[in-house]
Formats: structure tokens, C-alpha cells, sequence
């Protein structure tokens, strides 16, 4: 059975429980026309700073959360959370519940927590947390992307954020580790959490300045902060860090950094289904409508495209 048509502004003006069905319909008919239009819609209206928090586990990523959602919303200003999470080996589901994570949010219908099943992907994320976050980035004022973080793959968040904070623990030698994975290239701004363990932090700090300085790929110096969640420090040094990159990323580069992201996703779901020859077909005989569709009816018209030429 077909879905009913949902519109962006039927969605926003029902609350909590719109979103989360409108998700699952992301979720379980990603190849539906109904859902299409609205993630077409939704890529049209975007409008929200698209954060990515990633590090290894235990790191303090959804304290260190919880912590900013607090901070927007006395700003006045809504949030929605993607937090990626392992999956069940028997159900295949998120193994950590969103109120496992983030308290006391039940009845503030401008927080949205949605957690997703990294379904074995690597680099902590999935195919639908392209989707999942185009959609919530047309409903809210931020959206912030929490990875499960496994090693050297934690740079996949960069396909989904517009700005990447890589988060290090002290006493954890993550720095010395992230150096050699070539993952210092990443982040748009680092921070080591826990700060309040003092000489453990401080001597964190500058292991992560160190490795900093020997990353490349950065146009400028990469903000290093200490943030203590627990202690409430360093949280309004951040929320400022990340408002400043937004602000300061010029909107070419900020329209080319969507646009590859967008590729990139279109070509993950059409090797997903026909392989990289698939892909290669499309590209050889210039099928790919980049400028004019957005990704979702992109991928879906690319996939009907290729299956028509199978059959032939």
C-alpha cells in the first residue's frame, strides 16, 4: 500500500510524532515515490547547521550533546539528533535507545533524538542517515550526526556534516592513533573531553595540537578546545567554534561540499544494486542528471534507468 503524501509543513505542524513516522517512511520505503518527493522537498528547503560529532566509544560524544542541546534551546532554537548506533545481530535494530542516551526531553517537542542502526558500515554510518538528516535538516535549526566511531572509517561523517568535530579523551593516546589513520585531516574543529581531569586533559590538549600540526587538507588552523560536560566548561567556547565555521565558510564551498556529498550518496546507492559496472555504465554514457534533480530522484530514476537496460 501506497503512503500518503506527506508535505514538510504537515509534518512540522504535528509534532514529535509526524517526524518520527515520516522517518520511518525513510526508513522502511526509501524507493517509494511519495518518499522521494519529500526528501526532494526537504533537499530544496534545507536550511539547518548540519554538525558531526565523531571519536572512538566511551569518548563522552552524548554527554558532550546533550550538553549542546541544552545550550540551543536556550538560545530558543530547535535540534534534532541522529545518534548511529551498533546494531542487534538478532533484530539488525539500533542497540542504544534514544532515552538510553538524552534525559528530560520527552516534552519539548523542538528536540528530536532518532537513533539508527549502523547495520555493519564501518564508518559508523548508514545509507539512511543520508536521507534521515536531509529530511530533519529542513524541520530544525540544527541537526547534530553522533557516530559510533570505529577507528580509522570515523571520517564517513564528513558525507553527511557541514562541520566535523573530532572528539579525544585524555589518557586514551586516541591523538597518537587518529595521526597515523590520516584522521587529523578531517575535523573542522577538535576537542578533548573530560576536562576536568586536569593534568590528564591538559597533556591531551597538547598531543592533539601536535598531531593537528602535521595534519594537511585545512584552509586554516583547526580550533582545539577542552570541554568538561560534567563540569559544565568549554561548552559556550564550543557552541562559538562551531558558529564561527558555519559563519565563515563561504557559500561556494559550502554548495560544493553538498554537492559531493550528494554524489557520492547517489553512487553508494547505485553500487549498492548493480555493482561499480553500474555505475560506470551510468557515467560512460553521461545519464547522471546532476544539475537538474536532487539526489533522491536522481538515484531513483539512475536505478530504473540501469534496470530497463538489464532487461534489454
Amino acid at each position: 500500500m501506497t503512503p500518503p503524501r506527506l508535505s514538510l509543513e504537515e509534518i512540522s505542524g504535528t509534532g514529535k510524532a509526524a517526524v518520527a513516522r515520516a522517518l520511518t517512511q525513510v526508513e522502511e520505503r526509501a524507493d517509494d515515490p511519495t518518499t522521494v518527493a519529500l526528501l526532494d522537498e526537504a533537499w530544496l528547503a534545507q536550511t539547518a547547521h548540519i554538525i558531526g560529532l565523531t571519536g572512538p566509544p566511551g569518548v563522552g560524544k552524548s554527554t558532550l550533546i546533550d550538553a549542546m542541546i541544552t545550550r540551543y534551546r536556550k538560545a530558543g532554537r530547535t535540534v534534532a539528533v541522529v545518534a548511529v548506533d551498533p546494531s542487534s545481530r538478532r533484530t539488525g535494530g539500533a542497540l542504544l535507545g534514544d532515552r538510553t542516551r538524552f534525559y528530560n526531553r520527552a516534552e519539548d517537542h523542538n528536540v528530536f533524538v532518532r537513533s539508527l542502526a549502523s547495520r555493519g558500515a564501518l564508518g559508523g554510518l548508514t545509507q539512511l542517515a543520508f536521507p534521515s538528516v536531509t529530511l530533519l535538516a529542513a524541520l530544525y535549526d540544527y541537526v547534530l550526526v553522533e557516530t559510533v566511531g570505529v577507528g580509522q572509517s570515523e571520517a564517513a561523517v564528513s558525507s553527511v556534516a557541514q562541520t566535523v568535530v573530532l572528539c579525544v579523551q585524555p589518557g586514551s593516546g586516541d591523538s597518537l592513533q587518529f595521526m597515523k589513520a590520516g584522521i587529523m585531516e578531517i575535523p573542522d574543529i577538535a576537542v578533548v573531553t573530560k576536562a576536568d581531569t586536569g593534568r590528564a586533559a591538559r597533556q591531551a590538549l597538547s598531543d592533539l595540537a601536535g598531531a593537528l600540526s602535521l595534519g594537511a587538507g585545512h584552509d586554516a588552523p583547526i580550533p582545539q578546545l577542552a570541554v568538561s560536560a560534567t563540569a559544565n566548561t568549554g561548552i559556550d567556547e564550543l557552541i562559538d567554534a562551531l558558529a564561527a565555521h558555519h559563519r565563515d565558510t563561504e557559500q561556494e564551498k559550502r554548495q560544493a561540499t553538498r554537492e559531493a556529498q550528494a554524489e557520492a550518496w547517489v553512487r553508494e546507492q547505485v553500487e549498492a544494486h548493480f555493482g561499480a559496472r553500474g555505475w560506470a555504465l551510468l557515467t560512460e554514457k553521461n545519464r547522471l542528471e546532476t544539475s537538474r534533480e536532487t539526489p533522491f530522484s536522481q538515484a531513483r530514476s539512475a536505478l530504473e534507468r540501469l534496470d530497463l537496460s538489464l532487461r534489454d
